[in-house]
């Protein structure tokens, strides 16, 4: 697994770092998508950097959790999709869901809209888990401290997008409805719930049916397996045979016109032995005040002061196991992106920790069940950061 690079952060040396990946700009990113497809529908304000196929309504359907390089492994389970398959995206840092929807509902890198992790510091508020909305880990409900238009207060494409006059959807499950996860980066778009593989297909083809449609659809069940039975698993080959058959489902009823566009939000790896338990080990937690992010993307919050020792403790201790960057070191290589508003600066780590390898970093006792996971996601490898594009045109 190579990381998505195109040389040595800028600076290198001067900054103590040798070999920080920068982002490949060559491949696309995710954030292009969205935007892309409104260009391409004729919503002004938006630029087409993709080239895509001219239609009159469009879908989006995102597999959480299947990588560029997991569909290659595995393409005689999906023979629909690898036909299909165009070209990889990246999905920029950190390569984990909530970054990745964010970037499909505002088209924009983690530095514009903020959801910088799987969780995060909000000053005033603490450090939010992204995807319950609650305080990290295992703590009280922050929609109060943490309102998600706040947190994410950019106008989403949806909402652009509808007020343009396109009927835009959003498919996902019945559950998803109205969380602030959903409100944060899907406002706009009406939602409709479902339950099973079935109503997702049948919600999506409706949407392609209704001339200006535009519609998202989600699916979660692959990434979910990757993470419990590990990527490449037997769990998880059944469950892409069951996406490559949604996949055709779609395909094979396109309305004439109607242009799907099945990406992911990210890749994912199984770790191996060399992961390293913060709990468990004194020098990653002195001067430290909180930790975010997940197992191979973590925020370290210092203490004030303690900026210093906290990164050179966790180059030491992590070694080649990590990119270890101070915040202002992992900005300067452009993780986040070519810009970083600056209300998102402070959500970013002191220090930055992006596990190489098959590697990571646990929390045993804190955060007993992301440690148990099998799969995870979160780095700057190309097994996480290259997801597949395949285009489908009615």
């Amino acid at each position: 697994m190579r990381p998505i690079i195109t040389g040595t952060a800028r600076g290198g040396k001067l900054f103590g770092v040798d070999d920080l990946p920068t982002p490949d700009d060559s491949t696309p990113h995710l954030a292009q998508l969205v935007p892309s497809l409104l260009a391409m529908l004729g919503v002004e304000g938006f630029a087409g950097t993709l080239d895509l196929p001219e239609a009159g309504s469009a879908c989006v359907l995102l597999i959480d959790g299947l990588g560029w390089e997991l569909l290659d492994e595995h393409a005689a389970d999906a023979p629909v999709l690898t036909s299909l398959r165009a070209r990889p995206l990246r999905v920029g840092y950190p390569a984990t869901t909530a970054a990745g929807l964010a970037a499909i509902g505002t088209g924009l890198p983690s530095g514009e809209h903020g959801m910088v992790g799987y969780s995060f510091e909000v000053p005033g508020a603490g450090v939010l888990n992204a995807l319950s909305w609650c305080a990290h880990p295992g703590g009280e409900d922050l929609r109060g401290a943490a309102p998600p238009e706040e947190v994410q207060p950019v106008a989403t494409t949806f909402a652009r997008a509808a007020a343009a006059g396109l009927d835009v959807r959003v498919v996902s499950a019945a559950r998803f409805a109205g969380t602030p996860l959903t409100k944060a980066v899907f406002r706009g778009g009406r939602y409709h719930g479902v339950h099973a593989l079935g109503d997702l297909a049948a919600g999506a083809l409706a949407s392609l049916g209704s001339p200006n449609g535009f519609c998202y659809a989600y699916h979660s069940e692959l990434d979910m397996l990757g993470h419990l039975h590990g990527p490449g698993s037997q769990a998880w080959r059944m469950q892409l045979r069951q996406v490559d058959r949604l996949v055709e489902s779609l395909v094979d009823n396109l309305p004439p016109g109607a242009l799907l566009a099945v990406v992911a939000d990210h890749g994912m790896v199984a770790l191996d032995d060399t992961t390293v338990d913060v709990d468990d080990t004194p020098e990653l937690l002195a001067g430290v005040r909180a930790l975010g992010g997940e197992v191979r993307a973590r925020h370290v919050y210092a203490e004030t002061g303690a900026e210093p020792d906290v990164l050179e403790a966790w180059r030491a201790v992590l070694g080649g196991r990590a990119w270890v960057a101070s915040r202002e070191q992992a900005i300067e290589a452009g993780w986040f992106g070519p810009v970083v508003a600056d209300h998102v600066r402070a959500r970013i780590g002191d220090v930055v920790a992006a596990a190489r390898g098959r590697s990571g970093v646990l929390r045993g006792a804190e955060e007993p069940v992301e440690s148990s996971l099998i799969g995870q996601h979160g780095s700057l490898t190309s097994a996480e950061q290259l997801v597949p594009l395949a285009l489908a045109l009615g």
